[in-house]
């Protein structure tokens, strides 16, 4: 409900509402995929259907990222004036970003309305993928809500990084495009998330590597954040 109203507050009095979102990203990709498609040399309508889902994931997992260094900062007024387990934050910003993922998520239903590859059988395993996503996301809200709050520093570094993973990650070109040296996709954690949910959308299985690296990073970061979260949950009210 929280991330709900935050949405409809943000788009107050506008007529299309968050629906802005999904057409300013189909503007960008019908800009992005015949210019980057003839430069990669690769066939028009398949690179098409992959740059629009792999920019959609990505604008997923770099929203969770960057909101994350958030979730407590902006809750303030609530964490000061009202009793809420400090979890519901980082659950509202997962959430939040769903609903923004839900709504450019028709630009990839259109797109495979048209072009459909591989076996839709598979479709699927990229909500099994969505899951393990939001969960990490869930933790990172956690451990980069508190660490921002307490050293607000923190956040402009994320974004750098963010920004700078963007390009290291294939979202504009493929893995395979590195040929032996694709190894360094696959030390990048944030290709096998996007992979997990990418994917089965592309008609095929993700690698196993993809699944081990998405729960290897989900247990242990969890792990890792519930340790700090439980020394620290009590000074976050002070840091606000």
């Amino acid at each position: 409900m929280l991330a709900w109203q935050e949405i409809k507050h943000r788009y107050r009095r506008s007529m299309l509402g968050p629906l802005w979102l999904t057409i300013s990203t189909g503007v960008m990709l019908v800009a992005m995929g015949p210019l980057y498609g003839r430069i990669l040399h690769q066939d028009l309508g398949e690179y098409f259907a992959y740059l629009a889902i792999s920019f959609v994931t990505w604008l997923l997992l770099a929203s969770l990222i960057n909101d994350a260094c958030q979730t407590f900062i902006t809750a303030e007024g609530y964490i000061k004036d009202t009793k809420l387990p400090l979890t519901t934050h980082a659950l509202r910003c997962v959430w939040r970003n769903l609903l923004i993922f839900g709504h450019n998520l028709l630009i990839v239903l259109l797109i495979l309305l048209f072009y459909r590859p591989g076996n839709p059988a598979l479709y699927p395993l990229s909500v099994v993928g969505m899951v393990l996503v939001a969960f990490n996301g869930l933790w990172l809200g956690i451990l980069l809500g508190l660490l921002c709050t307490r050293f607000r520093d923190v956040a402009q570094l994320v974004a750098s990084v963010v920004q700078i993973g963007f390009f290291l990650t294939p979202v504009l070109w493929k893995a395979e495009m590195l040929g032996e040296r694709r190894w360094i996709a696959e030390v990048n954690p944030l290709y096998h998330a996007l992979e997990v949910v990418r994917a089965p959308l592309l008609g095929r299985a993700p690698e196993a590597l993809s699944w081990a690296t998405v729960v290897a990073t989900t247990v242990i970061g969890s792990m890792v954040t519930m340790s700090l979260f439980s020394r620290y949950r009590a000074r976050i009210a002070y840091w606000v």
